[in-house]
């Protein structure tokens, strides 16, 4: 008995050794000392001593350790490693890791993370949001748009050149506005209320395109020569890179360049023929330059020895003789300019690409590094701001809206959806805060862009369908007076566009994040790559054994967590949100704990078993999303009126990551590993429960009531009360009715009876009859009453104005035969 205890207290020691992932030298001494004591207890004997010095000596010898350990380890890890093409390369050398790698080490550091900046405007960026943002809202009648013109009108157009909307990104040396990442957001939020085509319009530009392309890799020459005018509005830029073989796996576009001799304006110069076939691409039928993605090949050796030089990109203006160009796509009814691009053996300058031809071949690395920064704020923004607008429309719909003589918004199945569609407003908002702040302090987050867009686009897909059902037939009737209609005609969209959903969570966040924020796998990789034979060794060798610690670590961590549910984990906070803190701590543990036995067990193998690598990308992401919930929580003082929103973001978020965990290990390769794993890091079970029925209620009455809360929640949006904005008009009715409701009430009082909640002017006469009401009350039920009847009707038109081909109007009608008969 003595002897087991001395034995677990051993374990115990190289337990917190562990924990506090000390020194192996100091780790060594601790385990010694105890062992020392066990020797003077008379409990640990020669035999316990001999297997101590067995494993510490060999792994304390560094030269011992290298020659008898490492180098056979490093030969076979290099034998087993799976090839990696110079397309995965070049993505996961791409960007920075920010916050996802402190989520990947096992032990966030809580201080690092609320010593970022909070997120601001500028006052120059602010006038721009308050100004021509406003107006712009203000020009886009959405119905115009998407039914009769299918295009912003001239003026809008003509309005977003003028106030430089298409130039957000481009440096002031060349006249663009130089905003912020976090300007751009808010900018594309206050858009996204007020169409999905005005967003797409000014997003597209903005992100992936010419112009960021351009003020990396550019030419000085071709800097001076475009981006002025791209700032202008003089010229509007696209950027081709799906096609019809290659949508999601853009790297393996089949559009080729052929360097070759060529005349171009009347001389005879080196360039390219260009093959391509392009679609889905925005603004495409608009462009006046394409950014072009293709293969370049060299057949002829004129740049050098290399035949295949891999993907270059380059800008063609639309000019350019046998560029078919112009036609449209139709997405889903939501028509933002969007089409495809064809040429065949169009010759161009080498000077064409991007950068000049030392550039040729480095288009796919520009990309990758581009995109890290563009998928973080286009998408993820249009989002957030579209369902920031429908959280508000559908809480003052909701509110406003009755059946069963009580507003529809008491009624517990509302209730649940208005609870999801606020709690994920907030977490929203708060995830393209911090990101879009970590952009503007240099970062590059490739994995962490991945995971904005994928759940991002994916909440916004939940939210509108929530507030369809909330809205019912309001939802369904298109017509000047819908506002979320269009909105989840388009959802797909979003989902599809700059990497399919599917790919991005079973292939890409996970994929990059294993090696990017993993503390020592891309470090090995590197080693076995390493061509100095015994530099490689070294490193592999430094690499290897801190990855062993590491796991140890997480193990033990995971462990004393689960035992204890984290309750003596650190937090920087004492509040509502302290076990948040520590629940993350422990579930970054498990992250890297299951990720290093996942890796171990299935090696390259991993890569293909996307359904496993999914749910270790969500455990990534979940603790991503609800780091965000945090920070903006404290960002904004701390406000306790906003812990309902608090607590059901962070809530969904940690079940959800509990989930990923449950069905990973549900699935593991090996069951009985499978079992082991989840004895240590679930072995009571599931800790976490979903959002409840009072959380959803508290945020539904935030949704429903005007108040700083809710005020927070829908910041920035489109919201001006005027007639042709119908989220401004369904918030000046929601303020409307709930002051007419106790004035209504006074009527019903005086009259002694229980008057219907409808025809509220009748109820205004009647309680001026009955001098219960002065005019300005009665005047202002009048009001409500137009307002509710503005929210709850919806339009109608005649046949002939839904035909699109009205010429079918005016065909003569075919004779019977029994007009023929007489």
């Amino acid at each position: 008995m003595q002897s087991a205890i001395w034995i677990l207290l051993v374990l115990g020691a190289l337990g917190v050794a562990s924990y506090w992932r000390l020194k192996l030298n100091v780790a060594t001494l601790l385990v010694a000392a105890v062992m020392a004591a066990g020797t003077v207890a008379g409990e640990i004997g020669y035999l316990g001593w001999l297997l101590f010095l067995v494993i510490a000596l060999p792994i304390n010898l560094s030269a011992v350790r290298k020659q008898y350990l490492t180098a056979p380890l490093f030969k076979l890890y290099k034998k087993i490693m799976p090839e990696m093409s110079r397309t995965e390369q070049e993505a996961i050398d791409a960007g920075t890791v920010w916050w996802d790698g402190e989520i990947f080490s096992g032990n966030p550091n809580w201080e690092k993370l609320h010593s970022i900046p909070q997120a601001r405007l500028t006052p120059e960026e602010q006038a721009f949001l308050d100004g021509p943002v406003e107006e712009a809202c203000r020009m886009a009648d959405e119905w115009d748009i998407n039914h009769k013109r299918a295009d912003l009108s001239p003026e809008l157009w003509q309005f977003l050149k003028d106030n430089k909307f298409f130039a957000m990104i481009i440096k002031k040396e060349y006249g663009g506005l130089d905003f912020s990442a976090y300007a751009q957001s808010r900018v594309l939020q206050k858009l996204s209320g007020s169409g999905i085509v005005l967003a797409s319009t000014v997003g597209v530009p903005n992100s992936l395109g010419p112009g960021e392309l351009l003020q990396h890799y550019g030419t000085q020459e071709q800097k001076d020569h475009y981006l002025p005018r791209l700032a202008k509005g003089e010229e509007v830029p696209c950027f081709a890179l799906t096609s019809p073989e290659a949508g999601s796996d853009a790297g393996a576009i089949p559009d080729v360049g052929i360097v070759c001799k060529g005349t171009w304006e009347g001389k005879e110069v080196l360039g390219m023929k260009l093959t391509f076939n392009k679609r889905y691409i925005t603004l495409a039928p608009v462009a006046t330059v394409v950014g072009l993605a293709f293969k370049l090949q060299d057949p002829e050796g004129l740049l050098g020895k290399e035949k295949e030089l891999g993907i270059t990109c380059a800008l063609i203006p639309s000019t350019v003789e046998g560029l078919d160009i112009g036609r449209r796509h139709f997405p889903l009814n939501i028509p933002f300019m969007n089409g495809p691009i064809r040429g065949e053996n169009i010759f161009v300058p080498l000077d064409f690409i991007i950068g000049g031809p030392k550039m040729a071949g480095q288009g796919w690395r520009m990309l990758m590094e581009c995109l890290s920064v563009g998928r973080c704020i286009t998408l993820p923004s249009n989002s957030a701001g579209g369902t920031k607008s429908v959280a508000l429309a559908t809480g003052a719909y909701a509110r406003i809206r009755r059946q069963f003589k009580l507003p529809v918004g008491k009624m517990e199945g509302i209730e649940e959806m208005l609870g999801r569609i606020g709690g994920s407003a907030y977490l929203m908002d708060a995830v393209t805060s911090m990101t879009t702040k970590a952009l503007d302090m240099g970062e590059k987050p490739s994995v962490i862009s991945a995971i904005c867009k994928y759940h991002l686009t994916e909440k916004m897909r939940q939210v509108v369908n929530d507030s369809m059902d909330v809205h019912g037939g309001k939802g369904i009737i298109l017509g000047p007076n819908n506002y979320i209609g269009r909105g989840y005609q388009g959802a797909p969209i979003a989902i599809t566009v700059e990497g399919a959903n599917i790919l991005t969570r079973n292939m890409m966040i996970f994929g990059q994040g294993a090696m990017r924020c993993h503390p020592y796998v891309l470090k090995e990789l590197y080693a076995a790559k390493n061509s100095d034979a015994q530099k490689g060794l070294d490193e592999f060798d430094s690499a290897l054994f801190g990855h062993i610690g590491f796991t140890i670590s997480n193990l033990f961590r995971s462990l004393w967590f689960s035992l204890t549910g984290a309750r003596f984990a650190g937090a920087p906070f004492k509040d509502e949100t302290k076990h948040y803190y520590q629940v993350m701590e422990r579930l970054s543990s498990n992250l890297a704990f299951l990720t290093d036995v996942s890796m171990g067990l299935l090696g390259g193998e991993l890569k293909r078993r996307e359904r496993l690598s999914a749910r270790l990308g969500d455990i990534l992401s979940y603790l991503y999303l609800a780091t965000a919930v945090l920070k903006r929580y404290d960002d904004e003082g701390r406000q306790k009126a906003d812990l309902p929103l608090v607590h059901w973001a962070m809530q969904d978020s940690l079940y959800s990551a509990q989930v990923a965990i449950d069905e990973l290990l549900d699935n593991f390769p090996s069951k009985a590993l499978g079992w082991v794993l989840r004895a240590i890091v679930m072995p009571f079970g599931k800790s976490f429960g979903r959002p409840g029925d009072k959380l959803d209620h508290q945020i539904a009455n935030i949704l429903q009531t005007p108040c700083d809360s809710r005020d927070r929640l829908g910041k920035g949006q489109y919201l001006s009360r005027e007639e042709n904005n119908p989220l401004g008009m369904l918030e000046q009715a929601l303020d409307d009715i709930l002051a007419a409701e106790p004035l209504y009430d006074k009527v019903c009082k005086a009259a002694k009876e229980r008057l219907p909640f409808m025809q509220l002017d009748r109820v205004a006469a009647k309680g001026l009859e009955l001098g219960v009401l002065s005019e300005q009350e009665a005047e202002l039920m009048r009001r409500a009453e137009q307002g509710r009847l503005r929210t709850i009707n919806v339009d109608d038109f005649d046949s002939a104005e839904l035909m699109a081909d009205k010429s079918l109007l005016e065909k003569p009608k075919k004779s019977s035969k029994a007009d023929k008969a007489a």
